[in-house]
């Protein structure tokens, strides 16, 4: 079976980063943006900003309650995500998660493991007295342990992409599936995740799989997948002031590329010259980064950050995208390819959850 894949910009785990990392003071601003599969997506009530100089997330991202109600939870469906500063440090953790539709089939709603995960995440980071020897998978391990030892937890799985940012610029990414991530820089792709498939649409996942479902998969073979945080693939970044990444879990990643996100994130950075020209033909960064980061930061859009409208403005494509039975995407053209008596055109309707992150220089005080 053929496998789904994103070109590849750089090596998956860099070696070597400059010096300059070691001095760079590097505050992380995240907006979070999503959207659950059958739902109208709301600009204003389907986004949330994180400034990681200042605060925490309110919950249910920092809920110790790992198995959230339904009413209580983002309206992302079975995507979720955290973000949470690294308590008693300058550090701060994010992430998604997916859920994995197929456990609806064996009567588990793949939502609680997903949103219990990214909980368990949250709470250990908000917990923590340091961010040394904190990394994205050891982190990916703990809040894996914590919610397959959560009773309330019968089952379930989900992709995970999970970072770490550090004050001096370097990120640290632990990708497991087909969520992933895309870094910009200057106008450009600097780097793309890979995702990792065991098969066409079937992703690499972390999975409590019950007792009587194991029982039966020894007996009739087959079964749930099982990954393990320790499969996952790890990326390390040297992020700079003015770099855009943006985390997404696949309901973006079906339906647009990576140009299509460059040219919604191209268009914002220029229009408030957060981007700006460099002769001959460069881009460089603005140092008005520290203003439009600030909700409100213009009249028009009052309470909006440049990294919030970002988020949205991707949310709402990928959206528009999947209930379009026209337009192609990434998914679209791969069934094609591969399966072409499926006859399969449009996009692939899908909950979306969406990261995008910031990086902007520390103010002097």
């Amino acid at each position: 079976m053929p496998t789904r894949s994103r070109p590849s910009y750089a090596s998956s785990f860099r070696r070597g980063l400059t010096n300059t990392a070691e001095t760079r003071r590097i505050d992380w601003f995240v907006a979070a943006a999503f959207s659950g599969k059958g739902h109208k997506f709301d600009r204003k009530k389907n986004v949330y900003n994180f400034n990681s100089s200042t605060q925490h997330p309110p919950r249910p991202q920092e809920s110790s309650d790992t198995k959230v109600p339904g009413a209580k939870r983002p309206d992302s469906g079975q995507d979720a995500y955290f973000i949470s500063k690294v308590g008693g440090s300058e550090a701060v953790a994010f992430g998604v998660a997916d859920g994995v539709g197929g456990w609806e089939g064996s009567g588990i709603d793949p939502a609680d493991f997903a949103h219990g995960f990214c909980n368990y995440m949250a709470e250990s980071v908000r917990e923590s007295k340091s961010s040394e020897g904190l990394t994205a998978r050891g982190l990916m391990e703990t809040g894996y342990k914590k919610i397959t030892s959560d009773k309330s937890i019968i089952g379930g799985g989900s992709t995970a992409c999970v970072a770490v940012g550090r004050e001096n610029g370097i990120l640290e990414v632990a990708n497991l599936g087909d969520s992933g991530f895309i870094h910009l820089r200057a106008n450009a792709v600097h780097q793309l995740s890979e995702p990792q498939t065991h098969a066409f649409n079937t992703p690499y996942q972390l999975s409590l799989i019950p007792q009587k479902l194991r029982a039966q998969a020894a007996v009739f073979g087959g079964g749930p997948l099982h990954d393990l945080p320790k499969d996952a693939t790890l990326t390390q970044l040297d992020v700079k002031h003015g770099d855009v990444l943006v985390f997404a879990t696949d309901g973006v990643w079906d339906n647009t590329g990576a140009q299509d996100i460059l040219k919604t994130v191209s268009r914002f950075m220029t229009k408030f010259h957060a981007w700006q020209p460099m002769p001959p033909q460069g881009m460089k960064s603005s140092a008005r980064l520290h203003e439009l980061v600030q909700p409100g930061f213009t009249e028009q859009h009052n309470g909006h950050t440049l990294q919030s409208l970002i988020a949205a403005a991707i949310t709402a494509e990928a959206k528009s995208a999947s209930m379009n039975t026209k337009r192609n995407g990434p998914f679209a053209k791969e069934v094609q390819k591969y399966y072409p008596e499926e006859r399969y055109s449009g996009g692939k309707v899908d909950d979306i959850c969406v990261l995008v992150v910031m990086a902007v220089r520390k103010k002097e005080r």
